[in-house]
């Protein structure tokens, strides 16, 4: 069976409410991966019977039909077997992807990617330009008076608190779909989430994974963006698409009013107390909010400095300085990396092991098949590449990276050696699927951009396998026995979570009641159970009405935004997208 004659049957199958005809249309074991097409959230459909209930229900109540669109684009795909589809609903329309396996369905993906009678203004609907202001104001009056009306009697529909790449994709996304938003940011300029971090920063994946929504970055960009580009970046994008933002203003708090009805949030801006009443509230503060210390004996006796690797800036006026570094992730080896450049004699403390994988690994091997050059003059666009990531549901992502870690481990052998005979603690994750601690904890692992070569000749002392005991006046006492002197401790040890933020501005029951952000449920450490399938909590609704969260890493704010802001764009419009959409 084609792609083709597949879309047709399913379309069929889905018109009649014939759950048998659907269910013989995918394996037994096949996955649905609905993005708000027709179910009204995020979700993943597993196993045939479950498939054949939904088609006959939701997706029939939808009137959803399915066609087949496009060829896969991947060098050695089979174009009868995989491809991109398209679809219509009754409210919207949107894209996949199929995977077929003698003839029935391995894994499909429908991604809702605009609302019928709500179009973006884009392409032949963009606007004129042309402004008859019946106050006699132009351009630049019409827009500061869009975001100063704020607080003087226009309340956004949707307040978006955090400024970095979620917040501003998030806000794109709305202002192209005409919801009232307003993004605040504690921050005195967009961006400077970005500024503030350690010098040294670059990003560490790929220009072609990074690009925004409606603005990519231009064909000279470089390949990894240092962290203050990466700012005035931003900077740049909320202006040239006229974001509503007000830098310089902390949420201090959010709860709900009398009537139970949307939020009232309590804003300091500037020197000034505003209350804001929107009717929903979008957490997009990310991973990196509260700072994790760790609490050891001594901490008070130390002479040195500590300070959590949040304000560390650079190694700048350190040579000769004994820097430990407690952890051993990204942000750890940048920041020992940083101190060796500058002259300082960094120690590494390793407190559990680590993924580590090349940054050449992640460019060619992870990301190149969709996102790289070579991709580009192939004709897949980022559209089509985000699809194309977005196509297998976690289960199958689960058993595809065991294959590839366990080839890169085999393949890059001698690179993994030389940094296990340094002592470094290893692991590719506790069941062999390497990267996808980032959906599970996002934390434990480091993309090398070279400190594992510093680890290697020593330049980076490492100390694995042993814990802190305590500190003292000049130093640390390992659980060993060892006594490591030092002018400075560095505490890389990571951020609490998102959910952490609503216990903090809302309440601690409010919290609770949302439950856990990010992992998927995968029983892995820092992951658990009940398995979810997909990302708790993010981009979809909540157990508390109107609360939603938006995060991620550059990719993912380009592709999630757009799932949300139609979500959020339908409720402003009064349009109920599927069952889990109350």
């Amino acid at each position: 069976m084609s792609i083709e004659s597949w879309a047709a049957a399913l379309t069929a199958a889905v018109a009649a409410r014939d759950a048998k005809a659907a269910q013989a249309l995918f394996l037994p074991g096949g996955f649905w991966r609905d993005f708000v097409a027709v179910g009204g959230t995020l979700q993943t459909l597993e196993g045939a019977p479950a498939i054949a209930a939904f088609a006959a229900g939701p997706a029939a109540d939808a009137n959803l039909e399915v066609t087949a669109e496009a060829p896969p684009l991947l060098p050695g795909a089979d174009p009868a077997q995989e491809g991109f589809v398209a679809f219509e609903t009754t409210l919207g329309h949107g894209r996949g992807y199929v995977r077929l396996q003698d003839g029935r369905c391995r894994t499909l993906l429908l991604s809702l990617e605009g609302l019928k009678g709500h179009e973006e203004p884009l392409g032949a609907r963009r606007p004129s330009g042309l402004i008859d202001d019946p106050q006699g104001r132009n351009w630049k009056e019409r827009l500061a008076a869009k975001t100063n009306a704020f607080g003087k009697g226009a309340e956004p529909w949707a307040l978006i608190v955090g400024g970095g790449q979620a917040g501003l994709a998030l806000a794109a996304r709305l202002e192209m779909l005409g919801v009232p938003y307003l993004v605040v940011d504690k921050h005195p300029r967009v961006g400077d989430q970005w500024r503030s971090r350690y010098k040294a920063l670059t990003l560490h994946d790929p220009v072609w994974y990074d690009h925004m929504p409606y603005m990519p970055f231009p064909e000279f960009w470089p390949v990894f963006t240092p962290k203050d580009k990466m700012g005035d970046w931003l900077d740049s994008y909320a202006h040239a698409l006229e974001l509503a933002v007000w830098t310089g203003t902390e949420c201090l708090g959010a709860a709900r009013p009398p009537s139970g009805e949307g939020w009232t949030v309590t804003l300091r801006r500037e020197d000034e107390t505003v209350t804001l009443s929107p009717t929903h509230l979008v957490m997009a503060v990310g991973n990196a909010g509260f700072p994790r210390t760790p609490e050891i004996e001594g901490q008070a006796d130390f002479a040195g400095v500590q300070m959590h690797s949040s304000q560390f800036a650079s190694g700048e006026g350190l040579a000769g300085k004994r820097v430990i570094v407690v952890g051993a992730n990204n942000s750890a080896h940048d920041i020992a990396a940083d101190l060796v450049g500058h002259g300082a004699h960094p120690v590494m403390i390793q407190r559990s092991s680590t993924m580590v994988v090349q940054q050449r690994t992640v460019v060619e091997t992870m990301l190149g098949p969709l996102f790289s050059q070579g991709a580009v003059e192939r004709g897949l666009t980022t559209d089509r590449a985000d699809l194309m990531l977005a196509s297998s549901p976690f289960r199958v992502q689960e058993e595809n990276a065991r294959g590839l870690w366990a080839r890169v481990r085999e393949d890059e052998a001698g690179f993994y050696d030389r940094l296990a005979a340094a002592g470094f603690a290893l692991d590719f994750g506790e069941d062999g699927t390497g990267m996808l601690k980032y959906p599970r904890t996002a934390s434990g692992y480091y993309f090398d951009v070279g400190a594992c070569a510093m680890v290697m000749d020593g330049r980076i002392g490492l100390r694995s396998g042993t814990g802190i005991a305590r500190l003292t006046a000049g130093g640390m006492e390992l659980e060993d026995g060892e006594v490591l002197e030092a002018d400075m401790i560095v505490y890389a040890t990571g951020f609490g979570a998102m959910e952490e933020w609503v216990a903090r501005l809302a309440d601690p029951a409010t919290a609770e009641r949302v439950g856990r952000c990010w992992g998927y449920g995968s029983g892995a450490r820092g992951d658990p159970g009940p398995w979810e399938g997909e990302l708790r909590n993010m981009w979809k609704p909540t157990a508390e009405p109107g609360l939603w969260f938006m995060g991620g890493n550059l990719a993912q704010s380009r592709f999630y935004s757009r799932l949300l802001s139609l979500q959020l764009k339908a409720r402003h419009a009064g349009l109920n997208l599927g069952p889990a959409a109350g």
